[in-house]
C-alpha cells in the first residue's frame, strides 16, 4: 500500500478559503470568443458557460510556482508528494444564473482526502467544494475532485469505443491555440498545456494535455443548448486524457434520466463522460 501519510495530509479537512472576482465583459468575451462565439457580451448578459472556472484563479509571484507552473504545494490545498496533478472530475448544481457584470463571492472548502492504490501506484484524491454568490444569491454549488498519482509512461490510446450515435455532435480542432487561449483567460499556469518540452520528458505524455474544464465547458454547453437552460445538475469524469494536434468531437444524447454527454479523442476513444438534468 501507500506510503502516503494520509494522517498528515487529512489535516487540511476543514481548511476554507474564499475570494471574490467579476464577471468582467473582457472576461466574458473572452472565454465566449474560445467556445466560437460571434458576440460581445454585454453587462446584464448571460455569462458563457463555465465562466465560474475563470473566476478566482490561483495566482502566485513567478517565485512562488512549483516546477509543474502551479503555486508551490502547501496552503489551502494538502501538500500531497506525488507529481501528477490532474483534473478527475466534479459536480456542478446550478441555482441562478452568472451574468456579465456580476461580483461573485465563492466560499471553498477541503471536504476529504482519500488514498487509493491504482495499477500504477497510489492515487490521492482532494475533494474541494465551492460555493459561489453572485448579488441574487447563491448561484452554483460545485464539487471539484483533483487526483494526484505518479508519473508513468503514457500507454497506447485507448481503442475507440462502442457507443450509440450521439443525437447532437461538433467537431473542434484540439490547437495548441485553444489551449493557450484557454490557459489565458483562466491564468491557467500548468505546463502540461502549453510546454511540449515539459510534457513528454517530464511527465512522459505524447503531446500537449487539453485541459479538463475546457472539455467540461464545450460538455455544459451542449447540455444547456439540448435542454434549452442551464441544467440543475451536471456531472462529468474524465476517463483518459486527450491530447492536441487532433479534431476532438462533442457528443450529447437523450437517456431516461436526461442527457448523456461524452468528448471523445479523434479515433472515438471516449475522454471525458458526463450527465445533465
Amino acid at each position: 500500500m501507500s506510503t502516503l501519510d494520509i494522517d498528515h495530509l487529512r489535516q487540511w479537512v476543514g481548511t476554507t478559503r474564499e475570494s471574490r472576482d467579476t464577471i468582467s465583459p473582457r472576461l466574458a468575451h473572452g472565454l465566449d470568443a474560445i467556445l466560437d462565439g460571434k458576440d460581445t457580451p454585454q453587462p446584464g448578459d448571460v455569462a458563457p458557460s463555465g465562466i465560474h472556472w475563470c473566476l478566482s484563479p490561483d495566482i502566485a509571484p513567478m517565485s512562488g510556482l512549483g516546477p509543474d507552473g502551479h503555486p508551490a504545494r502547501g496552503g489551502f490545498l494538502p501538500p500531497v508528494p506525488l507529481p501528477r496533478r490532474m483534473w478527475a472530475g466534479g459536480r456542478l448544481q446550478f441555482h441562478g444564473t452568472f451574468r456579465v457584470g456580476d461580483e461573485i463571492h465563492r466560499l471553498s472548502r477541503v471536504a476529504s482526502v482519500e488514498v487509493k492504490e491504482g495499477r500504477s501506484g497510489a492515487l490521492c484524491f482532494v475533494a474541494v467544494l465551492h460555493e459561489y454568490h453572485g448579488p441574487s444569491g447563491l448561484v452554483l454549488n460545485e464539487q471539484h475532485d483533483i487526483v494526484y498519482r505518479d508519473i508513468t509512461p503514457s500507454m497506447a490510446a485507448p481503442a475507440p469505443d462502442t457507443i450509440a450515435p450521439a443525437e447532437w455532435r461538433e467537431e473542434i480542432a484540439a490547437s495548441p491555440v485553444l489551449l493557450a487561449r484557454y490557459s489565458a483567460v483562466t491564468f491557467n499556469g500548468h505546463r502540461i498545456h502549453y510546454d511540449r518540452d515539459y510534457c513528454r520528458d517530464e511527465e512522459l505524455y505524447p503531446g500537449l494535455v487539453v485541459h479538463g474544464p475546457l472539455q467540461a465547458t464545450y460538455l455544459l454547453a451542449m447540455a444547456a443548448r439540448m435542454l434549452g437552460r442551464m441544467p440543475g445538475d451536471f456531472r462529468f469524469r474524465g476517463v483518459a486524457p486527450l491530447f492536441d494536434g487532433q479534431r476532438m468531437s462533442v457528443n450529447g444524447t437523450r437517456a431516461p434520466d436526461g442527457l448523456a454527454l461524452w468528448t471523445a479523442a479523434q479515433n472515438g476513444a471516449i475522454t471525458m463522460q458526463a450527465s445533465a438534468t
